[in-house]
């Protein structure tokens, strides 16, 4: 039984339908970033906290950066092929755990698409 849905699915279900992130402002996400900053870092240095480093997260495979203890659940998405593109970091940032059911990430998600957009932009800078 597949423990993440698809993409498309998460997309109609959670309203993220439109390409709205490819609008998204890198400048205007990195201060959004800061909710995101208890748990993770990003960039040159960034080292795993609560959460894993996000520097390269757009388009790697849900669960695989080297030297972070995932969930079995995160783990179980990748290995049933989640990839991180921006529509589904897009799902995932909304609502965590509609997309990864069992994820270890507490936090609630983003409810702004302007906000999951302008983080996607920023997050897309650091591969």
């Amino acid at each position: 039984m597949t423990r993440f849905a698809p993409a498309w699915i998460c997309a109609l279900l959670l309203g993220t339908a439109s390409s709205a992130w490819a609008d998204g402002d890198a400048a205007t996400g990195e201060k959004v970033f800061r909710k995101c900053k208890a748990c993770h870092e990003i960039g040159d240095g960034a080292q795993h906290r609560v959460g894993p480093v996000l520097s390269g997260v757009v388009g790697r495979t849900a669960g695989t950066a080297d030297g972070f203890a995932y969930s079995d659940a995160m783990t179980a998405a990748g290995a049933e092929g989640l990839v991180w593109t921006p529509e589904t970091l897009a799902a995932f940032l909304e609502k965590p755990k509609a997309v990864v059911s069992g994820t270890k990430m507490s936090f609630a998600g983003l409810r702004r698409e302007e906000e999951r957009a302008d983080v996607i932009a920023y997050l897309s800078g650091f591969p």
